[in-house]
């Protein structure tokens, strides 16, 4: 029999339930644009996980998407849901040359000996900067559209033929925008995408070239704290756009993709890595759906490694958050607590890291969470770790990740020495570095 294994969502905050067979379900039905402090979670039936050998991950793992269980409950067939990943993909790989592909993860040897780790423990990197548009995003927005393309063929979403599609919207400058542009391009669905007025040139040709509408955001001076092209986002989003978006707060089906890093880790280790499970896992945060999502995956393999968020001192306002949520009372009071804990970062600086310096951490309940519960604990990094990280990146692998990419890295480096020889830990290298492509 056909269950599903989501049954739904429920929002952290106010408890509001959302049912898995409802389409165009982004946010806690309780936010308005006065009140945002909410967030939509999985409700999902534990079951062992046992992925297939198939490459793509969306098919080896079909059955735990929240994706497969919204499109099984109105009504599609397994058959047809492998069908519609399968399409999807190849039309995405029609466009960026590559489709969805299971992404190595493996013991980088020349770097855990630069960090003086034992032969038994090191340093594991999982290495996204082959997957689609060159990062995780892709993932995230992947299941946004498949959600939307089957509430489309089953009849069920507002607009009844494509022509009539409403657009979709994004507030990004970054590898987040070039994965929307990639996909949006791939489903011929328009796109808009909201920059900030010092964007890179060289991205916006890249989102030019894929058809994606660009709208420059600068700095009202009657807007309130926060970030510019977010507040134009949300303006869109109230006059009828889709939020394509890697934010869980703003639609949380990212959260369901994402979730692919963290299963194909846990798998990884599972079935071939001899010895004890991770210890540790440093991922860098910006918007912290990236972590969020990862340890979800990872916990569902029933492994419980520390997770180290990663932050730079120009902008770190996830470890402000996890200092303020312990003090009020740890993770299971945090949420009612969200004003005094999350808020924009007051004078974000630079840095060459500059795709984690979203000025809040907006999925940062799931993160301080897992860290509390866990005993992880954020990591901020001065610039020079961020620098060094990349550098050492490149000296021990061949992986031509961004800074950003590495700053998972720069983290283990900042922490290094209270990280046992011997324990094994897990950093993403996510992000191309597109200047010396």
């Amino acid at each position: 029999m056909d269950v599903p294994l989501a049954a739904g969502w429920s929002c952290v905050v106010c408890g509001a339930h959302v049912d898995i067979a409802q389409p165009l379900s982004w946010r806690c039905p309780n936010a308005t644009g006065l009140d945002r402090h909410h967030a939509l979670q999985l409700v999902q039936s534990i079951a062992p996980l046992r992925g297939t050998d198939d490459p793509n991950p969306f098919v080896a793992f079909r059955p735990y998407l929240a994706w497969d269980s919204f499109a099984a409950a109105n009504g599609m067939t397994a058959a047809a849901r492998t069908a519609m990943v399968r399409q999807v993909d190849a039309d995405i790989a029609d466009i960026g040359g590559i489709g969805f592909q299971v992404t190595p993860f493996e013991r980088a040897d020349a770097l855990s000996d630069a960090l003086h780790f034992d032969v038994d423990g090191g340093v594991w990197i999982k290495d996204e900067t082959g997957q689609v548009a060159g990062s995780h995003k892709a993932r995230h927005l992947m299941t946004i559209l498949l959600h939307l393309l089957t509430a489309e063929a089953l009849g069920i979403s507002p607009w009844v033929e494509a022509a009539d599609r409403p657009p979709l919207a994004i507030a990004s400058c970054g590898n987040a925008a070039f994965a929307a542009a990639t996909l949006a391009a791939a489903a011929r669905w328009p796109l808009h995408v909201f920059v900030p007025s010092n964007a890179d040139p060289a991205v916006l040709a890249l989102l030019v070239e894929l058809n994606a509408e660009i709208i420059q955001c600068p700095r009202r001076a009657t807007d309130p704290p926060g970030d510019p092209c977010i507040h134009r986002f949300r303006e869109a989003v109230g006059a009828g756009a889709i939020p394509f978006t890697v934010q869980g707060p703003e639609n949380a089906w990212c959260l369901d993709g994402g979730r692919s890093v963290g299963w194909e880790m846990a798998r990884e280790f599972e079935q071939h890595v001899d010895g004890p499970p991770l210890d540790r896992v440093f991922i860098q945060v910006g918007a912290g759906t990236f972590a969020a999502s990862t340890m979800a995956g990872i916990s569902m393999s029933g492994a419980t490694p520390r997770l180290h968020a990663v932050q730079t001192d120009s902008c770190a306002p996830l470890s402000r958050a996890f200092d303020r949520a312990r003090h009020l009372g740890g993770a299971t009071t945090m949420a009612a607590h969200w004003s005094e804990c999350m808020w924009p970062w007051e004078h974000v600086g630079q840095s060459a890291a500059d795709g984690i310096l979203d000025d809040e951490t907006y999925d940062w309940i799931p993160v301080v969470r897992s860290m509390i519960e866990g005993n992880g604990t954020p990591v901020v990094v001065a610039e020079s770790r961020v620098l060094e990280a990349n550098a050492l990146a490149r000296a021990t692998t061949d992986i031509n990740a961004s800074h950003t990419g590495t700053a998972g890295l720069a983290g283990l480096l900042a922490a290094r020495a209270a990280v046992g020889a011997g324990e094994r830990i897990a950093v993403i290298f996510s992000g191309v570095n597109r200047s010396t492509r």
